[in-house]
Protein backbone atom coordinates (compact mmCIF):
# COMPACT_ATOMS: atom_id res chain seq x y z
CA UNK A 1 0.00 0.00 0.00
CA UNK A 2 0.98 3.63 -0.46
CA UNK A 3 -0.38 6.52 1.60
CA UNK A 4 -0.37 10.02 0.10
CA UNK A 5 -1.93 12.59 2.38
CA UNK A 6 -5.19 11.10 3.64
CA UNK A 7 -5.53 8.73 0.68
CA UNK A 8 -4.34 5.12 0.88
CA UNK A 9 -3.69 3.32 -2.42
CA UNK A 10 -3.90 -0.46 -2.57
CA UNK A 11 -0.49 -0.65 -4.26
CA UNK A 12 2.43 1.53 -5.32
CA UNK A 13 1.74 1.66 -9.08
CA UNK A 14 0.48 4.86 -10.69
CA UNK A 15 -0.63 5.45 -14.27
CA UNK A 16 1.13 8.52 -15.68
CA UNK A 17 -0.88 11.32 -17.29
CA UNK A 18 -0.41 11.14 -21.07
CA UNK A 19 -2.04 13.46 -23.59
CA UNK A 20 -4.20 11.55 -26.02
CA UNK A 21 -4.04 8.30 -24.06
CA UNK A 22 -5.17 8.50 -20.44
CA UNK A 23 -8.78 9.21 -21.27
CA UNK A 24 -11.63 7.64 -19.31
CA UNK A 25 -11.73 4.32 -21.25
CA UNK A 26 -8.00 3.73 -20.89
CA UNK A 27 -8.06 4.66 -17.21
CA UNK A 28 -10.84 2.18 -16.56
CA UNK A 29 -8.87 -0.60 -18.21
CA UNK A 30 -5.57 -0.03 -16.42
CA UNK A 31 -7.39 0.29 -13.11
CA UNK A 32 -8.93 -3.14 -13.71
CA UNK A 33 -5.49 -4.46 -14.61
CA UNK A 34 -3.92 -3.39 -11.33
CA UNK A 35 -2.98 0.30 -11.31
CA UNK A 36 -3.28 1.66 -7.78
CA UNK A 37 -4.00 5.18 -9.02
CA UNK A 38 -4.95 6.56 -12.43
CA UNK A 39 -4.44 10.10 -13.68
CA UNK A 40 -6.25 12.19 -16.26
CA UNK A 41 -4.57 13.71 -19.27
CA UNK A 42 -2.93 17.05 -18.48
CA UNK A 43 -5.80 19.56 -18.11
CA UNK A 44 -5.60 23.29 -18.75
CA UNK A 45 -6.49 25.20 -15.60
CA UNK A 46 -7.54 28.17 -17.70
CA UNK A 47 -9.77 25.95 -19.83
CA UNK A 48 -11.51 24.67 -16.70
CA UNK A 49 -11.85 28.16 -15.24
CA UNK A 50 -13.47 29.34 -18.49
CA UNK A 51 -15.82 26.32 -18.48
CA UNK A 52 -14.68 25.20 -21.92
CA UNK A 53 -16.65 22.07 -22.75
CA UNK A 54 -13.72 20.29 -24.38
CA UNK A 55 -11.59 20.86 -21.28
CA UNK A 56 -14.38 19.86 -18.90
CA UNK A 57 -14.62 16.54 -20.75
CA UNK A 58 -11.08 15.68 -19.57
CA UNK A 59 -12.22 15.51 -15.94
CA UNK A 60 -15.28 13.37 -16.63
CA UNK A 61 -14.87 10.22 -14.52
CA UNK A 62 -16.47 6.96 -13.45
CA UNK A 63 -16.77 5.35 -9.99
CA UNK A 64 -14.95 2.20 -11.18
CA UNK A 65 -11.72 4.10 -11.88
CA UNK A 66 -11.40 5.54 -8.40
CA UNK A 67 -9.15 6.68 -6.90
CA UNK A 68 -8.52 9.33 -9.56
CA UNK A 69 -5.93 12.09 -9.76
CA UNK A 70 -6.58 15.10 -12.00
CA UNK A 71 -3.45 16.79 -13.31
CA UNK A 72 -3.74 20.52 -14.01
CA UNK A 73 -1.30 22.95 -15.60
CA UNK A 74 -1.09 26.72 -15.64
CA UNK A 75 0.95 29.68 -14.41
CA UNK A 76 -1.56 31.79 -12.46
CA UNK A 77 -2.07 30.70 -8.84
CA UNK A 78 -5.66 31.89 -8.55
CA UNK A 79 -6.65 30.14 -11.79
CA UNK A 80 -4.90 26.94 -10.70
CA UNK A 81 -6.76 27.09 -7.39
CA UNK A 82 -10.11 27.49 -9.11
CA UNK A 83 -9.32 24.62 -11.48
CA UNK A 84 -8.34 22.42 -8.55
CA UNK A 85 -11.64 23.12 -6.81
CA UNK A 86 -13.53 22.29 -10.00
CA UNK A 87 -11.62 19.02 -10.34
CA UNK A 88 -12.52 18.03 -6.78
CA UNK A 89 -16.16 19.00 -7.30
CA UNK A 90 -16.15 16.76 -10.40
CA UNK A 91 -14.92 13.80 -8.34
CA UNK A 92 -11.11 13.98 -8.17
CA UNK A 93 -9.60 12.17 -5.20
CA UNK A 94 -6.26 13.91 -5.71
CA UNK A 95 -4.95 16.96 -7.57
CA UNK A 96 -1.57 16.94 -9.31
CA UNK A 97 0.23 20.07 -10.49
CA UNK A 98 2.27 19.72 -13.67
CA UNK A 99 5.68 21.35 -13.31
CA UNK A 100 7.48 19.11 -15.78
CA UNK A 101 5.85 19.22 -19.22
CA UNK A 102 8.51 20.30 -21.76
CA UNK A 103 6.13 20.95 -24.67
CA UNK A 104 6.76 24.37 -26.19
CA UNK A 105 3.13 25.56 -26.22
CA UNK A 106 2.95 24.83 -22.48
CA UNK A 107 6.27 26.27 -21.31
CA UNK A 108 5.88 29.48 -23.33
CA UNK A 109 2.90 30.34 -21.10
CA UNK A 110 5.03 29.98 -17.97
CA UNK A 111 3.49 26.61 -17.09
CA UNK A 112 4.85 23.07 -17.02
CA UNK A 113 8.62 22.70 -16.85
CA UNK A 114 9.16 26.46 -17.06
CA UNK A 115 8.17 26.55 -13.36
CA UNK A 116 11.49 24.83 -12.63
CA UNK A 117 13.10 28.11 -13.68
CA UNK A 118 10.71 30.09 -11.48
CA UNK A 119 10.71 28.35 -8.11
CA UNK A 120 9.14 31.34 -6.38
CA UNK A 121 6.24 31.11 -8.80
CA UNK A 122 6.05 27.34 -8.25
CA UNK A 123 5.87 27.85 -4.47
CA UNK A 124 3.06 30.38 -4.87
CA UNK A 125 1.06 28.03 -7.08
CA UNK A 126 1.48 25.04 -4.78
CA UNK A 127 0.62 26.95 -1.61
CA UNK A 128 -2.41 28.63 -3.23
CA UNK A 129 -3.79 25.34 -4.53
CA UNK A 130 -3.10 23.73 -1.15
CA UNK A 131 -5.38 26.28 0.52
CA UNK A 132 -8.06 25.70 -2.10
CA UNK A 133 -8.57 21.94 -1.74
CA UNK A 134 -8.52 19.39 1.07
CA UNK A 135 -7.75 16.31 -1.05
CA UNK A 136 -4.13 15.16 -1.39
CA UNK A 137 -2.00 17.48 -3.52
CA UNK A 138 1.02 16.30 -5.51
CA UNK A 139 3.42 17.92 -7.96
CA UNK A 140 5.14 16.32 -10.95
CA UNK A 141 8.56 17.70 -11.89
CA UNK A 142 11.61 16.87 -13.97
CA UNK A 143 15.20 16.93 -12.73
CA UNK A 144 15.49 20.53 -13.90
CA UNK A 145 15.26 22.65 -16.99
CA UNK A 146 18.63 21.55 -18.41
CA UNK A 147 21.93 20.02 -17.24
CA UNK A 148 23.07 23.58 -16.63
CA UNK A 149 19.97 24.32 -14.56
CA UNK A 150 19.31 21.34 -12.26
CA UNK A 151 16.50 22.03 -9.82
CA UNK A 152 15.00 18.78 -8.55
CA UNK A 153 16.12 18.85 -4.92
CA UNK A 154 15.52 22.56 -4.44
CA UNK A 155 12.12 22.30 -6.12
CA UNK A 156 11.26 19.27 -4.00
CA UNK A 157 12.05 21.11 -0.77
CA UNK A 158 9.93 24.07 -1.88
CA UNK A 159 7.07 21.75 -2.80
CA UNK A 160 7.25 20.05 0.59
CA UNK A 161 7.41 23.36 2.45
CA UNK A 162 4.37 24.54 0.47
CA UNK A 163 2.40 21.68 2.08
CA UNK A 164 2.06 19.35 -0.88
CA UNK A 165 1.54 15.69 0.03
CA UNK A 166 3.79 14.07 -2.56
CA UNK A 167 6.08 14.61 -5.51
CA UNK A 168 6.70 12.71 -8.74
CA UNK A 169 10.12 12.98 -10.36
CA UNK A 170 10.67 12.18 -14.03
CA UNK A 171 14.38 11.50 -14.30
CA UNK A 172 15.07 13.74 -17.30
CA UNK A 173 15.66 17.43 -17.85
CA UNK A 174 13.03 19.40 -19.74
CA UNK A 175 15.48 19.90 -22.60
CA UNK A 176 15.85 16.11 -22.92
CA UNK A 177 12.23 15.56 -23.93
CA UNK A 178 11.97 11.76 -23.90
CA UNK A 179 15.42 11.10 -25.33
CA UNK A 180 18.38 9.52 -23.57
CA UNK A 181 18.20 7.58 -20.33
CA UNK A 182 16.29 8.66 -17.24
CA UNK A 183 18.54 9.54 -14.30
CA UNK A 184 17.25 7.39 -11.48
CA UNK A 185 20.07 8.69 -9.28
CA UNK A 186 18.33 12.06 -9.15
CA UNK A 187 15.12 10.37 -8.04
CA UNK A 188 17.12 8.80 -5.20
CA UNK A 189 18.56 12.20 -4.22
CA UNK A 190 15.10 13.76 -4.13
CA UNK A 191 13.91 10.90 -1.93
CA UNK A 192 16.83 11.53 0.42
CA UNK A 193 16.01 15.24 0.76
CA UNK A 194 12.22 14.88 1.09
CA UNK A 195 9.96 13.87 3.92
CA UNK A 196 6.91 13.36 1.71
CA UNK A 197 6.29 10.40 -0.63
CA UNK A 198 8.36 10.43 -3.81
CA UNK A 199 7.13 8.70 -6.96
CA UNK A 200 9.72 7.65 -9.54
CA UNK A 201 9.04 8.04 -13.26
CA UNK A 202 11.02 7.39 -16.42
CA UNK A 203 12.15 4.30 -18.35
CA UNK A 204 9.94 1.84 -16.48
CA UNK A 205 9.52 -0.33 -19.56
CA UNK A 206 8.65 -3.65 -17.93
CA UNK A 207 8.04 -5.34 -14.58
CA UNK A 208 11.73 -5.89 -13.91
CA UNK A 209 12.45 -2.19 -14.41
CA UNK A 210 9.76 -1.24 -11.90
CA UNK A 211 11.40 -3.44 -9.26
CA UNK A 212 14.85 -2.08 -10.09
CA UNK A 213 13.65 1.50 -9.78
CA UNK A 214 12.33 0.93 -6.28
CA UNK A 215 15.48 -0.92 -5.24
CA UNK A 216 17.87 1.67 -6.67
CA UNK A 217 16.04 4.85 -5.64
CA UNK A 218 14.06 3.94 -2.53
CA UNK A 219 11.07 5.69 -4.10
CA UNK A 220 7.69 5.17 -2.48
CA UNK A 221 5.85 4.47 -5.70
CA UNK A 222 6.42 3.92 -9.41
CA UNK A 223 4.70 5.84 -12.18
CA UNK A 224 4.35 4.02 -15.50
CA UNK A 225 3.71 5.89 -18.73
CA UNK A 226 4.52 5.00 -22.33
CA UNK A 227 5.14 1.31 -21.61
CA UNK A 228 1.46 0.92 -20.74
CA UNK A 229 0.16 2.23 -24.07
CA UNK A 230 0.61 -1.06 -25.90
CA UNK A 231 0.82 -3.18 -22.76
CA UNK A 232 -1.74 -2.10 -20.14
CA UNK A 233 -1.13 -5.52 -18.58
CA UNK A 234 2.18 -4.15 -17.25
CA UNK A 235 0.51 -3.24 -13.94
CA UNK A 236 -0.59 -6.82 -13.39
CA UNK A 237 2.86 -8.01 -14.42
CA UNK A 238 4.59 -5.75 -11.89
CA UNK A 239 2.30 -6.94 -9.10
CA UNK A 240 3.13 -10.53 -10.02
CA UNK A 241 6.86 -9.80 -10.04
CA UNK A 242 6.61 -8.17 -6.61
CA UNK A 243 5.15 -11.43 -5.26
CA UNK A 244 7.81 -13.54 -6.95
CA UNK A 245 5.28 -14.98 -9.39
CA UNK A 246 5.87 -15.54 -13.12
CA UNK A 247 5.42 -12.49 -15.33
CA UNK A 248 3.07 -13.61 -18.06
CA UNK A 249 2.17 -11.95 -21.34
CA UNK A 250 -1.55 -11.78 -22.15
CA UNK A 251 -3.00 -14.64 -24.15
CA UNK A 252 -4.24 -13.88 -27.65
CA UNK A 253 -7.84 -14.32 -26.51
CA UNK A 254 -7.32 -11.86 -23.66
CA UNK A 255 -5.66 -9.35 -25.96
CA UNK A 256 -8.56 -9.56 -28.40
CA UNK A 257 -11.14 -9.20 -25.62
CA UNK A 258 -9.43 -6.12 -24.20
CA UNK A 259 -9.21 -4.46 -27.62
CA UNK A 260 -12.95 -4.93 -28.18
CA UNK A 261 -13.71 -3.67 -24.66
CA UNK A 262 -11.50 -0.62 -25.25
CA UNK A 263 -13.43 0.16 -28.40
CA UNK A 264 -16.77 -0.28 -26.63
CA UNK A 265 -15.73 2.15 -23.91
CA UNK A 266 -14.45 4.66 -26.46
CA UNK A 267 -17.71 4.39 -28.39
CA UNK A 268 -19.69 5.08 -25.22
CA UNK A 269 -17.63 8.24 -24.70
CA UNK A 270 -17.39 9.65 -28.22
CA UNK A 271 -19.54 7.64 -30.61
CA UNK A 272 -18.50 4.81 -32.94
CA UNK A 273 -17.12 6.94 -35.77
CA UNK A 274 -14.72 8.96 -33.61
CA UNK A 275 -13.86 5.87 -31.61
CA UNK A 276 -12.94 4.04 -34.82
CA UNK A 277 -10.54 6.81 -35.86
CA UNK A 278 -9.02 6.90 -32.37
CA UNK A 279 -8.75 3.13 -32.23
CA UNK A 280 -6.71 2.76 -35.42
CA UNK A 281 -3.62 4.21 -33.75
CA UNK A 282 -4.27 2.32 -30.52
CA UNK A 283 -4.48 -0.98 -32.39
CA UNK A 284 -0.96 -0.51 -33.72
CA UNK A 285 0.30 -0.30 -30.14
CA UNK A 286 -1.69 -3.34 -29.01
CA UNK A 287 -0.33 -5.50 -31.83
CA UNK A 288 3.25 -4.19 -31.95
CA UNK A 289 5.71 -7.07 -31.92
CA UNK A 290 3.14 -9.68 -32.88
CA UNK A 291 3.63 -11.72 -36.09
CA UNK A 292 2.23 -10.22 -39.30
CA UNK A 293 1.58 -6.89 -37.61
CA UNK A 294 2.65 -5.03 -40.75
CA UNK A 295 -0.05 -6.84 -42.73
CA UNK A 296 -2.54 -5.98 -39.98
CA UNK A 297 -1.91 -2.27 -40.56
CA UNK A 298 -3.46 -2.64 -43.99
CA UNK A 299 -6.68 -3.88 -42.42
CA UNK A 300 -7.15 -0.88 -40.16
CA UNK A 301 -8.89 1.27 -42.77
CA UNK A 302 -11.79 -1.19 -42.54
CA UNK A 303 -12.45 -0.28 -38.92
CA UNK A 304 -15.47 2.01 -38.85
CA UNK A 305 -17.70 0.54 -36.15
CA UNK A 306 -17.96 -2.35 -33.69
CA UNK A 307 -18.93 -4.86 -36.35
CA UNK A 308 -16.06 -4.03 -38.70
CA UNK A 309 -13.59 -4.04 -35.80
CA UNK A 310 -14.79 -7.49 -34.72
CA UNK A 311 -14.40 -8.83 -38.28
CA UNK A 312 -10.91 -7.34 -38.59
CA UNK A 313 -9.87 -8.75 -35.23
CA UNK A 314 -11.26 -12.19 -36.09
CA UNK A 315 -9.34 -12.24 -39.36
CA UNK A 316 -6.06 -11.17 -37.79
CA UNK A 317 -6.22 -13.28 -34.64
CA UNK A 318 -7.33 -16.36 -36.57
CA UNK A 319 -4.17 -15.93 -38.64
CA UNK A 320 -2.08 -15.69 -35.45
CA UNK A 321 -3.69 -18.77 -33.93
CA UNK A 322 -3.14 -20.76 -37.11
CA UNK A 323 0.52 -19.77 -37.01
CA UNK A 324 0.78 -20.86 -33.39
CA UNK A 325 1.59 -17.35 -32.10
Amino acid sequence: MLRIGNLTLNNRLIMAPMAGYTNLPFRLMVRRLGAGLVTTEMVSAMGLALNQQRTLAYIRNHPEEKPLSVQIFGSRPEVMARAARMAVEAGADMVDINAGCPVKKVVKTGAGASLLRDLKGLAEIVSTVRLAVSVPLTVKIRTGWSPQEPAACEAARIIEFSWADGITVHGRFATDGFSGTADWGMIRRVKECCGIPVIGNGDVLDAAAALRMRAQTGCDGVMIGRAAIGNPWIFRQVLSAEQGLPVEAPRLSERRTLILEHFRLLSDCMGEHRAALNMRGVLLSYTKGLPHSSAFRGLLTRVRDTESLARTMDEYFSCLEAAGA
